[in-house]
């Protein structure tokens, strides 16, 4: 892990991390946390040596060329940046990276230790699965977190999942074992609308980290992004009456008690995060 800087002082932080990959459907989980580094003018902080743990011909190297037209190559890696946040008492450690092809627990335990050594208190993770959920109703977010103790202390479901994981799963149980409460986040991404990006998605994500935090993100142009993007699988279903007729069947199947919009609690963060934007004209 190649610092930037010296270690700085946080206060109480917490880390948020989403990575590229199987755990990302659409990108909307990575998204989200480009979109907190933007919002929250992040500071690079470190950044995984590539070389350990990537497999350059399945995550290949870019090639770019800049404004005074020098030839630039990016490595696929994984990113740490801080976020010194002006409302609440917390910093925000933010991970972005790209799923490794090898050598996960050493990968793991170079984020732990470097979370360590920054005095990371909590651990949220984000990802985003493939489901049978139609486009047009709220994105459902699951959140769970490993063991009854934190999902009681977090506010979410304990975690019942059983069968193949990937590196959210394996760094979630790192950081468990490190002896942070850790929460994971889950964005539920309609299959036949999978191509990314996805920001929808992304903002139901993004609410979910809000009401975690209890402070507001500024979305920007995400809702008007997420209205265009409805707009295009709209079209999509008028244009192949397949599609719309598996569109309608999933409306009908999905029980209108799960909607996010119909419970208390959900109306209530709703008004919540209404008066926490009040006179944002970017919230």
């Amino acid at each position: 892990m190649s610092e930037l800087d010296g270690v700085p002082v946080l206060r109480n932080p917490v880390l948020i991390a989403a990575f590229e990959g199987w755990n990302d459907a659409a990108d909307s989980a990575s998204d989200a946390v480009g979109h907190l580094e933007d919002v929250w003018d992040a500071l690079p902080f470190a950044a995984v040596d590539p070389d350990d743990y990537y497999d350059f011909q399945v995550n290949r190297p870019l090639v770019s060329i800049d404004e005074d037209g020098v030839r630039r190559i990016t490595w696929p890696t994984t990113r740490v940046s801080i976020a010194r946040l002006e409302h609440g008492d917390r910093d925000i450690v933010l991970v972005r990276g790209i799923e490794p092809n090898m050598r996960w627990r050493s990968f793991c335990e170079e984020i732990v230790a470097l979370g360590q050594a920054l005095k990371v208190t909590t651990v949220v993770t984000l990802g985003a699965l493939l489901s049978d959920t139609p486009h047009s109703r709220p994105v459902r977010v699951t959140g769970n977190a490993p063991d009854e103790h934190t999902a009681t202390a977090l506010g979410v479901e304990q975690s019942r999942y059983e069968g193949p994981t990937g590196i959210v799963g394996v760094f979630a149980d790192a950081c468990t074992q490190a002896g942070w409460p850790a929460a994971s986040f889950w964005a539920h991404v309609p299959h036949y609308a999978a191509q990314a990006p996805c920001p929808k998605a992304t903002i139901a994500l993004l609410h979910r980290v809000e009401d975690f935090l209890d402070i507001p993100i500024a979305l920007g142009e995400l809702p008007e992004e997420a209205r265009a993007w409805e707009h295009g699988v709209d079209e999509l279903a008028r244009e192949d009456s397949e599609v719309a007729d598996y569109v309608r069947a999933l409306e009908d199947r999905e029980p209108e008690a799960e909607l996010p919009e119909a419970s208390g609690d959900a109306i209530a963060r709703e008004f919540e995060r209404y008066l926490r934007h009040r006179g944002d004209p970017e919230g």
